[in-house]
């Protein structure tokens, strides 16, 4: 079940990954740069942010260009709840909750929405094969 919802996760044209940090200690530069890795079309999302690994900081889900049809989110699990309302709002199809960043009630929203949601499962750094340099 997980695996195929990675796989659709994955089909997607774009993906954006919010909380995508400059600082490449955390989790979100390593998921944005293990994007870059394996070759993905990928914007950062940070309101504080104004580029982060050679790439333009988008400052919310609302603001995505519309190829962005998976994220990432790597946000403490009260903003994950706020980001999953508006990226439902936007019409994103998948949710990436990395690690720590689930929240019972944003995971129960994207269910009821409809959502591709991938939560208490691996970390997209194993899936795809992320190596740190």
């Amino acid at each position: 079940m997980i695996n195929n919802s990675i796989e659709t996760f994955l089909q997607s044209p774009a993906f954006a990954v919010i909380g995508a940090s400059s600082n490449r200690a955390k989790f979100g530069n390593k998921v944005l740069r293990c994007y870059q890795q394996n070759g993905k079309k990928v914007y950062p999302v940070n309101p504080q942010e104004d580029q982060i690994e050679g790439l333009a900081v988008i400052r919310s889900v609302h603001d995505l260009p519309i190829d962005a049809e998976s994220i990432s989110i790597i946000t403490p699990p009260p903003v994950t709840e706020k980001v999953v309302e508006e990226a439902i709002k936007k019409g994103i199809k998948n949710i990436w909750m990395q690690p720590g960043a689930e929240s019972d009630k944003a995971i129960e929203l994207c269910k009821q929405h409809h959502v591709n949601v991938i939560a208490g499962g691996p970390c997209i750094l194993v899936t795809l094969d992320y190596r740190d340099h």
